[in-house]
């Protein structure tokens, strides 16, 4: 936890909803706060210095800090928490993140060499990666703003940053910090997008070496050696140092983008195509450390390793603001005082499962879904019967409150998306296929589904047989009817673009079906309020829903399980599906399902 000091005579006791705790820190336009809840919930809370709430400058400088932050995918984002920017008081209270900075760590336990080096630079440059696809430069990625909490490295400081407009660029003048800002933002020539590349480069040497590469005893022998002087790259490794020398080319024109950058460090080939979702993925997972296999050492030693251990998981992006003059805001996301009582984490014994473990240490938990089906899992942030599961497991497994990511996966992306390390589980309708098993691991079922039909309520469809001669509605990608067909009833297609539609079809009488799991139809059904559907309980198939998970971990499938029989066990599962069916007439399963052996 940062250092907190007392509040000041004059400071506000309340922002919002948060009790203020004391002061964080404190820049020449700002001051950030703690902030508590009524839940107890911790923010870091920046409040605009009184003696500008009536600039419109300023206030508009808070706001494209505020729309920066919100812009940046959820990944690599210190989540926004709450923001009011039109009353007297504005301000901004964002997720606390309690770690050190990176020069901190540096100072304290000397450069980083070997793996913790690789995995920082692909962590940063991952984070980097995602903020330039959202369209914003950051313009002071610098050591002090990249925070290392036990979920891994989030670049922070978003308070000069700039929305780049559609011409890629931004013209400015020179602000940002001097050892670390790019040839064209001394000159004041055009910066975009590069000068973040030139910084992550100047931030990779002094992780390497504990200096800056351009550092000099004055600002102006500093600002002279970035322009006129290269750096000395010998102390990094021969695999990295090719590419940092490429970032810090002197003509922006020709250094590489976050883009290519990101992709030499995973050893893809370097094409013109955006980096997609699966490689940011993949810097994600490279990224990874496991908490629990690191060696003991000497002190000296094991305080290196567990630099490389918080190097880890899941990116993120703080919204903070900084007056350039002032330096930084100590404690604006949280990055923690060091302490010689803090400064080396007493190692915890292993639960022998890599996921638990990494969830005591303090990770996010990453849950997959898909979207676009109500009452199972629809919108951003989703909700449904599926989200409603996924929390019920992640309290289970002692996520702390707000760790956990929901990742949209698509219909045949649900196993790629845990093998490949996007996500730690997949919640998502998957029922468990022998053939899947090696590729992923399965908890659960979480529950038992059924190739149904939706039809209206005073329909008296109860057997597949009675299908026969029926309208039945298909959407794209509709594979339920082959069953039917397969069973020897001819009915009448009837086809739609989606499911949304078929529902209404079958609603106002155009169609007289709907096929599909029963509880994915059932939703569609839910959302016509007063429509009189049920499902016809034919019960073509059984579909077990279960919790996929990488392989080799038999004690978070075990975990998962015993949340399963607990939610079957103590009502709520039949609490959840009444909540987000009973609209519909459904005999939906109460009973728990015979659960997967662990293994």
């Amino acid at each position: 936890m940062p250092e907190i000091r007392p509040l000041r005579p004059g400071d506000p006791p309340q922002l919002g909803d948060y009790t203020l705790q004391g002061r964080l820190g404190e820049g020449g336009q700002g001051v950030v706060y703690l902030g508590e809840s009524a839940d107890g919930g911790r923010a870091a809370i920046k409040l605009l210095h009184v003696r500008f709430t009536g600039e419109a400058h300023a206030r508009s400088r808070f706001a494209r800090e505020l729309a920066a932050a919100r812009r940046v995918e959820a990944f690599c984002t210190a989540r926004v928490l709450a923001a009011d920017l039109d009353g007297e008081t504005p301000y901004i209270a964002s997720e606390l993140i309690d770690g050190p900075s990176l020069r901190q760590v540096v100072e304290r336990d000397g450069p980083l060499s070997g793996d913790a080096l690789s995995r920082l630079a692909i962590g940063t440059a991952t984070a980097l990666t995602a903020i330039h696809h959202a369209g914003i430069a950051h313009r002071d990625l610098k050591p002090d703003n990249v925070l290392l909490a036990a979920d891994g490295p989030r670049v922070v400081d978003f308070g000069i940053a700039k929305i780049i407009d559609e011409s890629g660029t931004i013209t400015t003048r020179a602000v940002g910090t001097p050892a670390y800002m790019a040839p064209e933002q001394i000159a004041e020539e055009r910066v975009g997008l590069p000068a973040d590349v030139f910084a992550w480069a100047s931030t990779m040497v002094f992780t390497a070496t504990g200096k800056a590469p351009f550092g000099g005893d004055t600002i102006v022998a500093t600002l002279n050696r970035v322009i006129n002087h290269e750096a000395d790259l010998s102390a990094l490794p021969e695999d990295l140092r090719p590419t940092v020398a490429a970032c810090l080319n002197k003509d922006q024109r020709l250094r590489p983008t976050a883009d290519e950058v990101l992709k030499r460090l995973l050893g893809h080939p370097v094409d013109e195509a955006q980096v997609s979702e699966e490689v940011l993925a993949e810097g994600v997972q490279a990224a990874t450390v496991d908490l629990t296999r690191v060696e003991r050492r000497t002190p000296a030693r094991r305080r290196r390793r567990t630099v490389a251990a918080a190097v880890a998981v899941v990116l993120g992006a703080a919204a903070a603001f900084v007056a350039v003059q002032s330096g930084p805001i100590s404690g604006w996301g949280a990055a923690a005082s060091p302490s010689p009582a803090a400064s080396t984490p007493a190692p915890t014994a292993s639960t022998g499962s890599p996921l638990l473990d990494r969830i005591r240490a303090g990770g996010v938990l990453r849950v997959g879904y898909r979207d676009g089906l109500p009452g199972v899992s629809l919108g951003a942030p989703p909700t449904g019967f599926e989200i409603d599961v996924a929390e019920y497991i992640a309290r289970a497994l002692k996520v702390p409150e707000g760790r956990v990511r929901y990742v949209p996966v698509g219909y045949a992306a649900r196993e790629a998306a845990v093998e490949r390390g996007k996500v730690d589980l997949v919640v998502a309708n998957l029922s468990i296929d022998s053939a899947d098993r090696g590729r992923v691991a399965f908890a659960g079922p979480y529950y038992l589904a059924h190739r149904d039909v939706l039809v209206r309520a005073g329909t008296k469809i109860s057997k597949v047989e009675h299908l026969r001669g029926k309208r039945l509605c298909l959407a794209s990608g509709q594979t339920t009817s082959s069953l039917i067909r397969d069973r020897g009833v001819r009915f009448v297609a009837v086809r739609d673009a989606d499911t949304s539609k078929c529902a209404t079809r079958v609603a106002d009488g155009s169609a007289d079906a709907l096929p599909g799991d029963d509880v994915l139809i059932a939703g569609f059904g839910a959302r016509l309020r007063g429509a009189g559907l049920k499902i016809a309980g034919i019960r073509l198939t059984a579909e077990r829903y279960g919790v996929a998970l990488r392989a080799g971990d038999p004690g978070a499938c075990r975990a998962i399980n015993a949340a399963i029989g607990s939610m079957y066990a103590d009502g709520t599962m039949r609490t959840l599906l009444e909540r987000h069916f009973g609209r519909v007439g459904f005999r939906f399963e109460t009973e728990l399902p015979e659960l997967e052996t662990c293994r």
